[in-house]
């Protein structure tokens, strides 16, 4: 599967993309002014302690303040008892705390913070006080997931956890070592201005945008084309620093001389305009509607303008299969969070749910974000689960209508006479 990245500069504003097989599978925007809060940490001050919430709020030297759940405060160890304590056994108005940003905030509510810190490197994550190894899943040999382990176990020190990530796999014990002697010292660096720092005040921030990009999204083999003279220096820089001999995957794309932006190039406009509407059509003719409610995303499944050859069965079996494959993709390119609820279209044939549900499942090992199918429900719908930490770009392409207010329908009411009013 050919992977490529497209890297558009404009001002202030960075835009990526992600392409499979020249199909948009993720996408990001960010602007300097506005960046990224997950990942950064700040020494806040607890403003307020919710005992029938097992909660607090922490203020950050942001809008609004954060919120700290107790699962996010004590230890995971502790977090499987049965008996957790109170939260004001742990915490109390004006405490100073340590904390990180693990969800941006969204709507209304502010960002999540936690105790359970950690920082991100090329090949693992370093989390100080986790005590245990981890292995990414999605390394499918049983033997390098057992080699990593073990070399995890040789590297960390007591108390600490390390979370082999993908790309370490076939990576040498001296290049992880080195991956984590850096992300040590930072750690202890972030001692030091924790200590010294006021609340509430930024102790670490996140990395910008190119180097989260090329960090957790570059992979070996990957062809990256910027159109920004100076992001395509900076971009040079990261690969000899995050992937020697990488270099020659990077190219600069020169519109003076291609003529065409490098998004309408490679057709990523066009994907991301149809990929972002309420109605999203499958190449058969079948097509997918898409309704977002506070809670939940739902998804519902059409045959629309394809009928099929071989009989109803066959003819929704392949547009489910169609639709499980393309909502995997649009799950990644929106980046959709919470719960999701698929309608596919009613099969008959229980070999055939169970295939639909296994071909989403196989399609959504690409994710980067956890992403969990559920199942069946009893009236035949899929529950899916998908982590979202970053605010979605959804939101920031849209604008709630002023007639409707976003619900799709305008409020007539009724008139003096007590009658519907009707529509003009």
């Amino acid at each position: 599967m050919k992977k490529a990245m497209l890297i558009h500069g404009d001002g202030a504003l960075l835009q990526t993309a992600v392409l499979q097989d020249g199909r948009a599978v993720e996408f990001f925007m960010e602007s300097a002014q506005q960046g990224g809060l997950v990942g950064n940490m700040y020494k806040g001050r607890v403003v307020n302690v919710l005992p029938g919430m097992q909660a607090a709020f922490v203020d950050i030297g942001l809008s609004k303040n954060a919120f700290l759940y107790i699962d996010e405060l004590i230890h995971p160890a502790a977090d499987r008892q049965a008996d957790k304590p109170s939260i004001t056994e742990l915490v109390r108005p004006g405490q100073e705390l340590l904390v990180q940003v693990i969800k941006e905030p969204i709507g209304g509510k502010g960002a999540r913070v936690t105790t359970h810190f950690s920082l991100p490197g090329r090949w693992l994550v370093f989390m100080p006080g986790a005590d245990y190894v981890g292995v990414s899943k999605k390394i499918a040999s049983e033997s390098e997931r057992n080699r990593l382990r073990s070399v995890g176990e040789e590297l960390r020190r007591h108390s600490e956890g390390i979370i082999m990530r993908t790309v370490a796999a076939g990576e040498s014990v001296n290049s992880l070592r080195g991956d984590l002697m850096q992300l040590r010292e930072l750690w202890e660096e972030v001692h030091r201005r924790g200590r010294a720092a006021r609340p509430p005040e930024p102790v670490l921030l996140e990395a910008a945008l190119m180097r989260r990009i090329f960090r957790d999204t570059y992979t070996a083999g990957m062809e990256v084309l910027i159109d920004d003279k100076a992001r395509f220096a900076e971009a040079q820089q990261l690969l000899l620093e995050l992937a020697p001999g990488s270099e020659k995957q990077l190219k600069f794309y020169d519109l003076s001389v291609e003529r065409k932006p490098l998004f309408e190039r490679y057709g990523v406009t066009e994907q991301l305009n149809a990929a972002f509407l309420t109605r999203v059509w499958l190449p058969s003719g079948g097509y997918l509607v898409w309704e977002k409610t506070e809670a939940l995303t739902i998804i519902d499944v059409n045959t629309g303008k394809f009928i099929g050859t071989s009989g109803l069965e066959d003819t929704v079996f392949r547009t489910n299969m169609e639709a499980a494959r393309e909502i995997s993709r649009l799950l990644r390119l929106r980046d959709v969070g919470g719960i999701i609820i698929v309608d596919f279209i009613d099969m008959e044939d229980s070999g055939n749910r169970e295939k639909v549900r296994h071909e989403l499942d196989q399609a959504s090992r690409d994710d980067r974000s956890k992403c969990q199918i559920h199942g069946w429900t009893r009236l035949g719908l899929l529950e899916i689960t998908r982590k979202k930490t970053r605010r979605s770009v959804g939101p920031q392409l849209s604008a709630i209508c002023d007639s409707c207010g976003g619900s799709g329908q305008r409020y007539m009411g009724f008139g003096r006479d007590g009658k519907p009013v009707q529509p003009k």
